[in-house]
């Protein structure tokens, strides 16, 4: 098997399931006041510690969440905004756990932007600077795009914000980036950001929340948990193996997957004619590479390629269900020939040079075979 969809989930790393197995093992409430409870109590701790160390921020700014769709949701929905601020920005190539916030967001009264993006994927921040005005209350923007592995320049984001309006938040959506390129959000100036476990080889239905400060609603109220910003009994074995990814990927060799990324996309240009390219060749994650080849359907790649054991996607797993076209392709201007033949392909750190060198094989002869059949 050559496992080609981590943007869409990740495979559990061994030292993971060891902690959640731990903290199943020691089953008690991390509320509870005996000594069972202060153990659960100190992996809760531990595991803040580390998912905290891997972006560089203080133990007391992480709150752990479901994923990276209730953190995203509980910013967006949550946040806490002076009465004259009613305006909203993101953009068009948001995950859509952004973008349906905002527009529950609209229809309950907020003005709300979508900053559009250049051919590359790059949010076009001349128009970023026109929409922000004294009524912005917050602003959010994804740092690696889930479909083309596009980076976005959040530091220069930033400073747009603080130059353009006073008191604005800026949320980052930072699944795809946490834990797998540099992303510090304290120096670069974000509010809030939002990871995702199963992204850096946790286990699914745990996430974080990055706040700077605690100016948003609860999205759960009750027992008052975690400052009473996420109330709900903490999924312990969830966030102990949180931790132990986030220790794993303090050391993640992203140089070679670039080097393989590369050593890909060189052997699909040179080998497979009519492709396109999709996203940043300057600024981009070395962990997502999106491709369209012409003349095809992308399903019927996929399923040629699962049939010989090579596991890729059409795009956002989130998505996959809507027949619809890609938005992110669609605001890069891509046309429809070339969005309904994009594929994507996305690493991690147990790919080899032989799993390249065979997937490109396979790929070279699938494509060749689905074109001859569709002339």
């Amino acid at each position: 098997m050559i496992y080609l969809d981590n943007a869409a989930t990740t495979k559990p790393c061994k030292e993971a399931i060891e902690a959640a197995e731990e903290a199943f093992i020691n089953f008690a409430n991390p509320s509870s006041l005996h000594r069972l409870g202060l153990e659960a109590e100190k992996m809760v701790l531990s595991a803040r510690k580390a998912v905290a160390a891997l972006c560089g921020c203080a133990d007391s700014e992480i709150y752990f969440t479901s994923g990276g769709t209730e953190s995203n949701n509980t910013v967006i929905r949550g946040i806490k905004a002076p009465k004259k601020k009613n305006h909203l920005i993101t953009t068009k190539i948001e995950h859509p756990s952004v973008k349906e916030p905002f527009e529950i967001m609209k229809e309950s009264g907020f003005r709300v932007d979508y900053i559009g993006v250049d051919e590359d994927g790059t949010i076009n921040l001349d128009e970023l600077y026109d929409k922000l005005d004294s009524e912005t209350a917050l602003v959010s923007v994804m740092h690696v795009n889930n479909e083309t592995g596009t980076v976005q320049p959040i530091d220069k984001i930033s400073k747009l914000i603080k130059q353009r309006t006073a008191g604005a938040f800026f949320h980052v959506d930072a699944v795809q980036s946490y834990g797998k390129i540099p992303f510090l959000p304290e120096k670069l100036g974000v509010d809030f950001a939002s990871f995702s476990a199963h992204k850096i080889n946790g286990i699914k239905g745990i996430g974080a929340l990055y706040a700077k400060s605690a100016k948003i609603l609860p999205w759960a109220a009750g027992g008052g948990q975690q400052k009473g910003i996420r109330s709900g009994t903490e999924n312990v074995p969830g966030i102990a193996a949180f931790g132990a990814a986030a220790k794993f990927h303090l050391n993640n060799n992203a140089s070679e997957i670039a080097r393989l990324r590369g050593l890909f996309l060189k052997n699909i240009e040179e080998n497979i004619p009519n492709v396109r390219y999709n996203g940043s060749r300057v600024d981009f994650s070395p962990y997502i590479l999106n491709v369209s080849f012409l003349g095809i359907k992308a399903e019927i790649l996929l399923h040629a390629l699962e049939s010989r054991g090579i596991y890729v996607s059409t795009g956002s797993a989130c998505s996959s269900n809507k027949p619809m076209p890609s938005p992110t392709l669609v605001a890069m201007g891509r046309t429809k020939e070339e969005i309904n033949g994009a594929v994507r392909f996305s690493f991690d750190d147990t790919l080899t040079e032989n799993d390249v060198n065979e997937a490109v094989a396979a790929l070279c002869d699938e494509v060749a075979k689905i074109r001859q059949v569709m002339r």
